[in-house]
């Protein structure tokens, strides 16, 4: 099962360098194309629309083949806009690229979910998502930086050529090495459909859209804030978000492996610590030693709440939990673009670099807010059906007796 989660994590390494490394490389592509910066960062907002909108819209339409099956296509369809990207004659024309391989990204973590849960036993489940979103936090500690300095050197098209190749690699991994999952008997569309009348599916998307955003508010203009308020020179940003990078893979996997000891209290802890890093930001973002601490324990607390809420989705709908663990990766970039956009209108408002901080502290101390609030329902749920299930126990002999008199 080690094998088929390592074919996983490889396509999710894939996902996430492309995912990432076209913000190093806007410069070299806007002056290919003859565009503005703003008008390159299309690439970044089209592939996170695409994410959110392709997550559901894939998962839907793979409703009707194996789990395996569908995760093949999506490495396929990664494969293609990464090669149309590479050869794009103009702008427009990389967009759609760019869309066609955002399509892939959330139902290939939300399927892959759901298949790396039931490759391992029902105490391991975080442990197996974790273990597949490694590909994903490796991705921007090797491939963004090697992408992006490839990209710089020989071309950034090479770059997108390279990773078209990572897809080959991940799909040739997961038709040779992920075993065969029958799609469920019995699941139709409107099973899917259903998780999202469940309170507790919907408040832990709410989490996952205010707690990661509150990671991205700070970490997207995390470049202007370290070299003009921390005073690094601009090559540092590179190891900079190095730093980042290691901080979520080591958040990632302790996220996994403590998740399923105690799923709850590990989301108090790592999003109310988060909110305080991310508070303290505001001031430690004016020293560099202090401030590339934080940078570290930014993506180590953001990525430890990764595993766990991914697991609360799956667990919250079981029995038809596929379109809901998509969709909860649609909503990780929904956070991402609401904290950016949050991010900017403090900075645009006079507060400075360091106000996206503030922003992300308030989005995850609110993610906290819900996650106490979603305990407190699951508790008064718990004792109703207790006391329900204790009047039953006590009515069925009253009326054995009543039927024998």
């Amino acid at each position: 099962m080690q094998l088929a989660l390592l074919a996983l994590a490889i396509g999710a390494f894939g996902i996430g360098t492309t995912e990432f490394v076209i913000m190093g490389l806007l410069p070299e592509v806007a002056g290919d194309f003859q565009v503005t910066i703003p008008t390159a960062g299309y690439l970044v907002t089209g592939y996170a629309l695409g994410v959110v909108i392709g997550a559901p819209l894939m998962t839907v339409l793979g409703t009707k083949v194996s789990r395996k099956r569908m995760l093949m296509v999506l490495m396929g369809l990664f494969i293609a806009g990464n090669v149309l990207s590479a050869v794009a004659p103009v702008f427009g024309v990389m967009l759609m690229g760019r869309v066609v391989a955002s399509l892939a990204h959330g139902a290939f973590f939300g399927i892959g979910s759901v298949v790396a849960a039931d490759l391992v036993a029902p105490a391991k489940k975080a442990g197996a998502i974790a273990m597949m979103f490694t590909g994903l936090t490796v991705a921007n500690v090797v491939g963004v930086p090697m992408g992006t300095f490839i990209g710089q050197s020989i071309g950034w098209r090479t770059t997108f050529l390279l990773v078209a190749g990572l897809g080959v690699l991940g799909l040739a991994g997961v038709a040779k090495l992920v075993p065969e999952q029958p799609r469920p008997e019995g699941v139709r569309l409107r099973h899917e459909l259903a998780a999202f009348r469940n309170v507790q599916v919907l408040l832990a998307m709410a989490m996952t859209v205010l707690g990661f955003g509150g990671v991205f508010a700070a970490i997207t203009y995390i470049t202007p804030m370290m070299t003009e308020v921390a005073g690094f020179a601009d090559s540092s940003v590179t190891w900079l978000l190095v730093l980042f990078g290691l901080g979520m893979v080591g958040g990632n996997l302790a996220g996994g492996k403590l998740a399923d000891r105690s799923l709850m209290p590990l989301l108090y802890v790592s999003l109310g610590a988060l909110a305080l890093v991310l508070a303290l930001f505001t001031f430690t973002a004016h020293n560099k030693v202090a401030a590339a601490v934080s940078i570290v324990l930014v993506g180590a607390l953001g990525f430890a709440t990764v595993p766990p809420l991914q697991k609360r989705v799956l667990d919250q709908a079981s029995g038809a939990p596929t379109l809901a663990s998509a969709v909860n990766i649609g909503a990780f970039n929904l956070g991402n673009a609401l904290a950016a956009w949050l991010g900017g209108i403090v900075i645009a408002a006079g507060f400075g670099l360091t106000a996206p901080n503030w922003v992300g502290a308030v989005l995850a101390a609110s993610a906290l807010v819900l996650a106490v609030l979603s305990s407190a329902l699951e508790r008064r749920d718990s004792r109703r059906d207790s006391r329900i299930v204790a009047a039953s126990a006590v009515a069925e002999p009253a009326s054995v007796a009543g039927i024998r008199h």
